[in-house]
């Protein structure tokens, strides 16, 4: 019996119990809370369901607790029941009841923590969102593994996820990377403003030798932008693939203003009464939504500004059919929230059909000493360098195991460590040795069993309740928008299960003979493994059968 599976019987008995006694089962709420004592003396779950409800129904918490524990006693489900402090249930459960869970997520497989709280909801995740003039840096990184995390959490729960970047290939950043580009082809120094690297050297190199007479065209800072910023994008979008970060859409923004559609987007808002105009100029009510100040939209020589653009791609999300526009930005980016929430309203649209998630900094030390340069990108750290110091996995469980909100430091000595410091090889090392268990079972011909009541030992019990967890974990990354609780509840697991290996012999030595005890533990690791990999994969971190 999974925790929710609970919470629908303490509710039903709960309904019962109340309409026996002439009380209103209205009083109790939508959904019951059942969570795991931190005390495992105090029973395997726990409930405050009637504490919650007591007031309502004008009765005395202990009794309303002590009226559901008799009730639920009588349930096969549950081995026992006690009312503690001033109304809490702390709730046993029988043990097949518990051993349930297993059957449910060997049957379940892949399918296992996947929810429906999002079903039917068209989520637009855009994230990256890198700038085309250098390759991606840590900030970029993180969100490549964060975003692609939360957008496979959010469909695990039925949301229907498109994953997009916004290609910002207008404004003045783009004109320093020309000016660089064309600065490096000629050999001279970068602009005073313009960016640096061996990678500048690079593209130059490859524009030339795609355009030879690039230098001497009339044309030249056109050549060098059509063809460098699309070889730096190239670049970008590999590096991201390579990390296991792919996009179904990549938008530019460049097409926003050649299509007119950021001139229609500023006279929908002035029509609507959602700009208003001051010293000249035509102004954004963003502080009504959180923002510091408010915005100009349009500039006093009657130029767009850059918010500008921001609106009209939102009203483009909203016109491909997005329910929910969720923007991922970097730590500079906390005027967003109030700016962009406020250009939902100005247009007549609900301000919480945008949601803008800011993610801190990251700081990476090896040999504690922070490290700052990069060998090809000058004085950023990059995608590619902490890749080729840790790996894949690595680096996307470092950056996904924190909350994004949160400064990140990444060890790199301890990410390079196979030991169980190092968290990602901590959890990976864990199914693994599940997947040898299951092998040298195999092996034995010992085939899994379903006799889950003899799974009565204390750490079987700690085991069976922590991969009941998961959906519940699921559930909750999706809602919060946190995938870090994904890779921290994986870690926890790691340490029930390995503490279930120490404690409990699975396979026969020897001689011994096969029990069924052995074939219910055997199918015990089966679930175990398969929460891991679902786990994983919402990670975009791989399982490793062998380590």
């Amino acid at each position: 019996m999974t925790p929710a599976a609970l919470a629908e019987l303490v509710r039903a008995t709960a309904v019962d119990v109340l309409s026996t006694r002439g009380l209103d089962p209205a009083a109790l709420p939508a959904a019951v809370t059942i969570e795991r004592p931190r005390n495992p003396e105090h029973g395997d779950y726990a409930t405050n369901l009637a504490l919650q409800a007591a007031k309502k129904l004008g009765v005395v918490p202990r009794d309303l607790a002590g009226w559901l524990a008799d009730a639920l006693t009588g349930t096969d489900a549950i081995a026992s029941v006690e009312v503690a402090g001033p109304g809490f249930l702390n709730l046993r459960l029988a043990a097949d009841a518990q051993g349930a869970i297993v059957r449910e997520v060997v049957e379940a497989g892949e399918a296992y923590g996947r929810g429906d709280q999002f079903a039917g909801t068209r989520i637009n995740l855009e994230f990256v969102s890198a700038n085309p003039t250098g390759p991606v840096h840590l900030g970029g990184t993180r969100w490549a593994a964060v975003g692609d995390a939360l957008g496979r959490v959010l469909a695990a729960n039925g949301g229907d996820v498109t994953r997009e970047y916004y290609f910002n290939d207008a404004g003045a950043q783009i004109d320093r990377f020309v000016r660089s580009l064309i600065a490096a082809a000629k050999g001279e120094p970068a602009p005073e403003d313009g960016y640096a690297g061996g990678y500048i050297g690079d593209i130059a190199a490859e524009v030339l030798e795609r355009a030879p007479g690039a230098l001497s065209a009339e044309d030249c800072h056109e050549v060098f932008r059509r063809i460098g910023v699309n070889l730096m994008f190239e670049e970008i979008k590999q590096d991201l693939h390579d990390f296991g970060t792919d996009f179904d859409v990549y938008f530019h923004e460049n097409s926003l203003h050649e299509s007119g559609a950021v001139g229609k987007a500023i006279e929908q808002l002035k029509a609507s009464g959602g700009l208003y105009f001051d010293n000249g100029a035509w102004w954004l009510r963003s502080t009504e939504y959180g923002d510091d100040k408010d915005r100009v939209v349009v500039k006093s020589d009657g130029e767009p500004a850059y918010i500008a653009g921001d609106i009209a791609y939102f009203l483009d999300k909203r016109s491909r059919g997005f329910d929910l526009c969720i923007y991922m930005l970097g730590a500079d980016h906390h005027g967003y929230i109030g700016r962009l929430k406020a250009a939902a309203a100005a247009v007549g649209d609900d301000p919480k059909s945008v949601e803008v998630l800011i993610g801190q900094m990251v700081n990476l030390v090896s040999d504690g000493k922070p490290v700052r340069m990069s060998k090809r990108a000058g004085n950023v750290i990059t995608m590619q360098d902490l890749v080729e110091a840790v790996g894949v996995d690595a680096a996307r469980y470092a950056m996904t195991r924190s909350s994004a909100d949160s400064t990140l430091d990444i060890d790199l000595d301890l990410l390079r460590k196979r030991s169980n410091d190092n968290p990602v090889f901590y959890v990976q090392y864990a199914h693994a040795r599940l997947a040898s268990v299951l092998r040298n079972g195999a092996d034995l011909g010992v085939e899994p069993g379903e006799e889950f009541e003899l799974l009565d030992h204390e750490r079987e019990g700690d085991l069976i309740r922590t991969i009941g967890e998961f959906p519940r974990v699921v559930a909750t990354a999706g809602e919060l928008r946190e995938p870090h609780r994904v890779a921290r509840y994986l870690e926890e697991l790691a340490g029930t299960y390995h503490r279930f290996y120490e404690a409990c012999r699975v396979l026969p030595r020897g001689d011994e003979e096969t029990t069924e005890l052995h074939r219910a533990r055997l199918q015990l690791c089966a679930a175990t493994k398969q929460v891991f990999r679902n786990g994983l994969q919402l990670l975009g971190v791989s399982a490793p059968e062998r380590m």
